[in-house]
């Protein structure tokens, strides 16, 4: 990979976040030095960490690694058999705590998951505790080693503290009494590791010792006294074989490191690892990355990117595909509209997917794994070259011809752009022509027309835009491929305030195929304003869909578990019925023996008869349903013709005969909204009661509501009549129906805009007559219709 592009797309302000996200030295050093792979397969090993990684830091939180430093010059050192020194193998003990944190962190709740990549690092990694606690018992700091890091130390060092208290209280009792008087100050002072006194110049003879040092003016000399010389000399003594038990200590912890030496090596190897492929999760995490899926294809589908240097919270995502209906991209549209970031969120993305970094988009983002990525972005112009912008770039864009290949990505801003339009416009379509004959995949930005138009008649290369609002002079950022960018030149001097008559004359410069092109585009802007509106208007159709789908399996779910639940209740009552009848049964058997044996008793057994029937009256005011009665007449197959009113004994209810019996006498009955198969056994036919001798001399009312009840349905359907039309149509049959008096009725009126059905229900709020109103249920036919129930 070419070290210019690097620098072309700022890859390395995503270095440099990546790199403070890293917890040790030596992680970051890994950070800083990563590259772009062309490797696919060590690519997706590196993006599979990564997604791992963030999976962990989702669950678990943030795990840190701070406290891992470069120990491998120790471990070079313990190699030939040195000693380190206390930062060192403090240096070897924190390594080995955050070892211990690192292993801890990575411990699973479920152990019957498959290992992963990262599982068998973690797995690697070795705490080696013992060691970890010795040097932390015997080195509480670099400066400091503990009183208890061997029995001779302790021993030494209460030997040097009573040995200094002996030379204080010498010294104190000198400085107190019989030198006091030749003392330049009264205290007790330290030279050369040695405890003297301050005495005056002229009183040296008056004080019998060793002379160590003198003040600055010769007035004051340090002298230790004769009676402490050989205290001092025992208390240096102890100091010397305080030293050597220290060096017999670190000699020890040293030679207890020297034997993990290989283990220490593999957990630095591991942890560094592991903290470079957190940073990366933490990266992602920061932009709500995701995983790219990979290609050796050259096939680029980028959905809903967001250059990872934009704010998140106002970048506007884009969606951009390249290399596989067609390998060249030329984007057009208004400057500062986003075009030049779009090149480089392609070509960052680029880079990011091939250094194992997740990228800012949606899931299932496609990138195409390349050998180089070059870009010919921003200004080239060079003072110290003599170079002018148009030759700067000219030399850039020869070198990309010389390099780029089928496995190269290219990227041009402003391709052609620094000459005279013309001779621009036909070098960027000379050009753009070379690398697409050559299969290379190119995104280029231009504000040639030019260019659409070659766009629009080769095979293989697509116009895109990025959308520009001429009502508020703003772009939206928002790339749309397959569409050229209109020239919005004329649109926004005139927002500007340019007068209209320069704006005409302007129009005039242009020539009609040029006038023809933009009024062209202009139309395609326009359809597809007005197809994505659709398209929108149907993705929320479909929500509406999918909603009223998922309701309506949840209802049905919920009447499901209700007929479970009933037919379960039933059985129950019914087992416990039979169950009591059989115990009444037995009890009865088994009191008419007794009255056998004891002679018959009449008073007795009636008595025991008439509990018995005041029971079984009592149990039958608590079934559901009431023993039926008798059909005033048994009807024969030949007394019934489709459409005959009839009552349905066993429930009570009216209806109408929908079909003719069978041979078994079975047929349908619509009752309302319920149609039912019944038997003719059940039946009584309402009109040859009706009409019976009772009602032979009925009034002229009585004879309306007779012809009514036989010829009223229970069920209107307004469906396709107007407002007024269906108001009068219900008006007119639900006064026959409440003659024939039927006990509800079912008004069919539709869903469609809600119309129909709030003109019905503000029609049937004025109704006296009407007791309530609804609308039906899952299996009635839901909003589309209104069942409505009468006053008795």
């Amino acid at each position: 990979m070419n070290t210019k592009v690097l620098k072309t797309l700022e890859y390395h302000k995503i270095i440099d976040r990546l790199t403070e996200l890293a917890g040790s030295t030596p992680g970051k050093e890994l950070c800083k030095n990563l590259l772009p792979s062309s490797d696919i397969e060590e690519i997706r090993m590196l993006q599979a960490e990564t997604s791992l990684a963030l999976s962990m830091l989702y669950q678990k939180g943030h795990v840190s690694f701070s406290g891992v430093t470069n120990i491998r010059g120790s471990l070079k050192r313990l190699e030939v058999g040195s000693i380190l020194s206390p930062a060192e193998l403090l240096a070897i003990c924190r390594l080995l705590e955050v070892t211990n944190r690192v292993k801890a962190y990575s411990r699973k709740e479920n152990s019957e998951e498959e290992p992963n990549a990262l599982d068998v690092m973690f797995e690697a990694l070795q705490p080696l505790t013992p060691l970890a606690n010795e040097i932390r018992r015997c080195l509480p700091s670099e400066e400091e080693i503990s009183d208890d890091a061997s029995p001779a130390l302790r021993s030494i060092r209460r030997a040097m503290r009573q040995m200094n208290d002996k030379v204080h209280a010498q010294l104190n009792s000198m400085v107190n009494g019989s030198a006091k008087a030749y003392l330049q100050d009264a205290v007790v002072t330290m030279r050369n590791g040695r405890y003297c006194l301050p005495v005056k110049a002229e009183y040296r003879g008056q004080v019998q010792g060793m002379i160590h040092d003198q003040s600055s003016t010769g007035s004051t000399l340090f002298i230790e006294p004769m009676a402490v010389i050989k205290l001092n000399n025992e208390l240096r003594e102890l100091e010397i074989k305080e030293e050597k038990e220290i060096e017999v200590i670190l000699a020890n912890l040293s030679g207890q490191a020297g034997v993990e030496q290989e283990a220490l090596e593999s957990n630095l190897t591991l942890l560094t690892k592991l903290d470079f492929i957190f940073a990366r999760a933490q990266l992602s995490k920061s932009y709500d990355g995701s995983e790219p899926v990979l290609n050796n294809h050259g096939v680029i589908n980028i959905k809903k990117g967001r250059h990872p240097l934009l704010d998140k919270k106002t970048v506007v995502p884009i969606d951009i595909r390249l290399g596989q209906d067609f390998d060249l991209l030329i984007i057009t549209g208004p400057n500062t509209g986003g075009k030049t970031v779009s090149l480089k969120t392609v070509g960052l993305f680029t880079l990011m997917g091939q250094s194992g970094l997740h990228i800012p988009a949606f899931d299932g983002s496609e990138l195409a794994v390349f050998d180089d990525v070059f870009a010919d972005i921003g200004d080239e112009q060079s003072i110290e070259q003599s170079l002018s912008t148009f030759s700067a770039h000219m030399t850039n864009i020869v070198s990309i011809l010389k390099e780029a290949n089928e496995r190269s990505l290219v990227l041009f801003d402003e391709l052609g752009a620094g000459t005279d339009p013309t001779e621009g416009a036909a070098l960027a379509i000379a050009v753009l022509s070379n690398l697409h004959r050559q299969g290379i995949r190119t995104m280029a930005t231009t504000h040639y027309s030019e260019l659409k138009v070659f766009a629009l008649s080769t095979p293989g290369v697509e116009n895109g835009c990025c959308e520009f609002n001429v009502e508020t002079l703003r772009p939206t950022y928002r790339l749309l491929i397959g569409i050229p960018g209109k020239s919005n030149a004329f649109a926004i001097s005139a927002k500007l305030g340019l007068p209209e008559d320069i704006i005409e004359e302007a129009r005039e410069q242009l020539s009609q195929q040029d006038e023809d092109f933009e009024s062209l585009i202009s139309d395609l802007e326009t359809s597809r304003v007005t197809i994505e509106r659709e398209r929108e208007e149907i993705n929320h159709y479909k929500e509406e869909i999918e909603r009223l789908k998922q309701r309506l399996e949840q209802k049905q779910e919920t009447l499901d578990a209700s007929r479970e639940r009933i037919l379960r209740e039933a059985n129950e009552q019914a087992h416990a019925i039979l169950r009591e009848a059989k115990e009444y049964a037995d009890t009865t058997i088994k009191n008419f023996n007794k009255f056998g044996k004891q002679g018959i008793d009449s008073r007795a057994m009636e008595q025991e008869r008439s509990r018995l029937r005041e029971k079984m009256s009592s149990v039958e005011k608590n079934l559901a349903i009431k023993t039926q009665r008798a059909p005033a007449k048994t009807l024969q197959a030949k007394d019934l013709h489709l459409g005959d009113s009839v009552r349905v004994l066993s429930m009570n209810l009216k209806g109408t005969v929908s079909t003719l019996p069978n041979a078994k006498g079975d047929l349908f009955v619509q009752m309302g909204i319920l149609r039912s198969q019944v038997n003719i056994k059940d039946l009584e036919k309402i009109a040859d009661v009706e009409t019976a001798a009772p009602y032979k001399h009925q009034t002229g009312s009585g004879k309306i509501k007779m012809s009514k009840s036989a010829s009223v349905g229970t069920e209107i359907n307004l469906l396709g009549k107007t407002t007024d039309e269906a108001i009068a149509e219900l008006d007119k049959y639900l006064d026959d129906a409440y003659l024939s008096h039927m006990p509800s009725v079912r008004i069919v009126h539709g869903k469609g805009t809600g119309a129909l059905r709030k003109a019905v229900h503000n029609y049937l709020r004025r109704q006296k007559y009407v007791e309530s109103y609804r609308l039906g249920e899952f299996g009635e036919g839901d909003a589309g219709v209104t069942i409505v129930k009468f006053r008795s």
